[in-house]
């Protein structure tokens, strides 16, 4: 029996989907972070959070809608990942399902933080009907949850073993990947999970870019 090797043809979308939503993830939810510019000392007094924020409800609808689109545009780029390193790591590997399990663990967390925005912009068109300390709650849920990208981390951390165990992708990638990981690592480490949206947005749009750039793979066949 004789090994040979194919050089398989597939589509990009899905690379540049991840592109397209670590772009759009991190560019769009520091944007929402203005919500709360002028809240400064307030924090202490729930009421003064409400009034400082009732006239800002256009932040949280666009949050919301990057929620959504993120999160879509990241499930595609978990299969497209998926499928990839799948054909690319020995039979049997984890690298795969862990890549794309952490993708996708993002993409969850953005459904469930963009959902916390619907109730709050109702809340801010009314605030007097609302309890402060409620609407204040809310807000501390909505400047936490979708930042919570530690499942790229994950996922970053997947593809550096593959890239730098079994080639499975090139090896700058691999190092770039494994960086991110390490950053995201240290977000988690310390009371401050949300920083994972900054190296885990970047590693998400670097390695989108990254295969979508790449070639044609070869595959083994027997």
């Amino acid at each position: 029996m004789t090994t040979s090797m194919i050089v398989q043809r597939t589509g990009r979308g899905w690379a540049l989907a991840g592109a397209a939503g670590g772009l759009v993830g991190l560019v769009g939810l520091f944007a929402g972070t203005s919500l709360t510019a002028d809240v400064g000392d307030g924090i202490k007094d729930n009421a003064l959070v409400v009034a400082a924020v009732a006239g800002q409800r256009g932040y949280v609808w666009s949050t919301q809608v990057v929620c959504f689109v993120v999160a879509a545009l990241l499930l595609v780029f978990a299969a497209g990942l998926r499928r990839h390193l799948a054909a690319q790591e020995p039979a049997g590997s984890l690298v795969p399902a862990v890549a794309a399990g952490g993708v996708g663990l993002v993409a969850v967390l953005l459904v469930v933080g963009g959902g916390i925005c619907t109730e709050l912009y109702w809340a801010l068109g009314e605030p007097q009907r609302w309890d402060p300390d409620t609407i204040a709650g809310l807000v501390e849920v909505y400047n936490t949850l979708p930042w919570l990208w530690a499942g790229a981390g994950i996922a970053a951390g997947a593809v550096a073993v593959g890239g730098l165990r079994h080639g499975s992708v090139a090896r700058w990638l691999a190092v770039v990947s494994g960086l991110c990981a390490v950053l995201v690592a240290a977000t988690q480490a310390f009371p401050a999970q949300y920083g994972a949206l900054f190296p885990g947005s970047v590693w998400v749009l670097v390695a989108g870019i990254g295969f979508a750039a790449a070639g044609p793979r070869k595959t083994h066949v027997d």
